[in-house]
């Protein structure tokens, strides 16, 4: 007999919060369910912090249940006040549009859309056409004021300031869940922790206006063994399109995650058993490597595709052991005929945004942390010369694992 969904979720780390377990438990063992995630557009890329609930719902298709995939086409017109500090930027529809249209490219490499598989809608279709009047009689009457603001997305906002364009939001998100049980028998809403009020309103909703059943799920965020949200770099947050964050340095990213949060990223971004897992995070000393490696290339491979997931290892081993392809690093160029006249390197390093002011290179070369080939950097006046150039190319090395490839062109 197969595993029941719910224990592969939480074998692998996924679960937080369940509205009605024994319910959920009972729903899951004796149909295929309909169950969305909603999606606002706020960029025009998914991030690693979307990618939990991409995976939730590859595995729960895995399992025989049906995902709606709900582009926030309406809702990004107003902004979710959950976990943010400020109110969100007002977006064009054009702009909203277009983001929608690439987080679509990003579900179709991870879900079955065949008939009956799965479903991608946007709740601009329903929300753009709403009569305000109607819906505050039909919608409206059954939300209590003082309850919303007990919810923690609206509590954190009270003393900075509330707009009513926000207010609106969890009313708008519950009447998603509630177009959807009743257009496609929808009957779960799974979201990140900070969405669990939104999705209570949802579920209550459905219940009082409807009288059916609707369930709701929470899942953990990326977070390392300390507690802090995983997914930011340097740049900004790790991106799944490879024009936002190659796919280099997309792979250098979890090749270099620390130690303690191996087990982690593998039972959350792989669908690598969970035995497997197991032996791989127990590994230890230099051969906890191994399992990094493992985990890089299956996350690269998955959203990137297996031959850039290749190239990226190859570059990587390149680094560490020598004598692999190194064209994959990331690769700045110079002209020879600037070179021949010797160019500041710490200048050339803020042209080329491998640091972002020369106070920051100073510091990392008092701290020992610049290297240009095999060398590491004594002053700041140092210069790039012809004679520093082996076949073309040197490697400059910033901190202890970002390298980048100086091309003479």
């Amino acid at each position: 007999m197969s595993k029941n969904v719910l224990d592969v979720l939480t074998e692998r780390g996924f679960l937080e919060q369940l509205t009605h377990p024994e319910e959920i438990r009972e729903l899951l063992d004796k149909e295929k369910v309909t169950f969305y995630i909603g999606f606002d557009p706020t960029a025009d890329s998914l991030h690693i912090g979307h990618y939990i609930q991409i995976m939730v719902m590859s595995i729960m298709q895995q399992h025989g249940h049906r995902p709606i995939a709900l582009l926030g086409g309406g809702t990004t017109m107003v902004g979710d006040p959950s976990d943010r500090t400020g109110m969100r930027q007002m977006m064009t529809f054009e702009t909203i549009n277009h983001n929608a249209m690439q987080f679509k490219k990003v579900f179709e490499k991870f879900l079955d859309f065949s008939e009956g598989k799965a479903i991608m809608v946007n709740n601009a279709d329903w929300l753009m056409e709403l009569n305000y009047i109607e819906f505050l009689r039909e919608v409206g009457i059954h939300f209590s004021v003082n309850r919303m603001l007990s919810a923690e997305a609206y509590k954190n906002r009270m003393e900075r300031g509330l707009t009513f364009l926000e207010f609106n939001y969890m009313i708008m998100q519950a009447y998603d869940f509630l177009v959807l049980s009743e257009k496609y028998d929808c009957k779960m809403q799974f979201g990140g922790n900070d969405q669990w009020s939104n999705i209570l309103a949802g579920t209550e909703l459905i219940r009082k206006k409807n009288q059916k059943d609707a369930f709701g799920m929470t899942f953990t965020l990326l977070t390392n063994s300390e507690g802090k949200k995983m997914g930011k770099t340097e740049k900004g947050a790790l991106w799944l399109d490879a024009a936002k964050t190659s796919p280099y340095d997309f792979y250098q990213y979890w090749r270099n995650v620390d130690d303690a949060d191996v087990k982690t990223c593998l039972s959350l971004l792989t669908f690598i058993p969970m035995e497997e897992v197991n032996a791989l995070s127990a590994l230890e000393g230099s051969d906890i490597n191994k399992a990094k490696e493992r985990l890089a290339y299956e996350v690269t491979e998955m959203v990137h595709g297996t031959t850039a997931a290749k190239e990226a290892q190859s570059a990587a081993r390149a680094l560490f052991a020598g004598g692999a392809d190194l064209s994959n690093v990331p690769t700045v160029q110079i002209e020879a005929q600037r070179v021949a006249k010797g160019v500041n390197l710490v200048e050339f390093m803020v042209e080329k945004e491998i640091i972002q002011t020369k106070s920051e290179g100073r510091r990392l070369i008092e701290q020992r942390g610049i290297y240009l080939g095999d060398q590491t950097l004594e002053t700041h006046e140092a210069l790039l010369k012809t004679g520093d150039f082996k076949d073309g190319f040197v490697m400059l090395r910033k901190g202890k694992k970002k390298y980048y490839r100086i091309e003479l062109v």
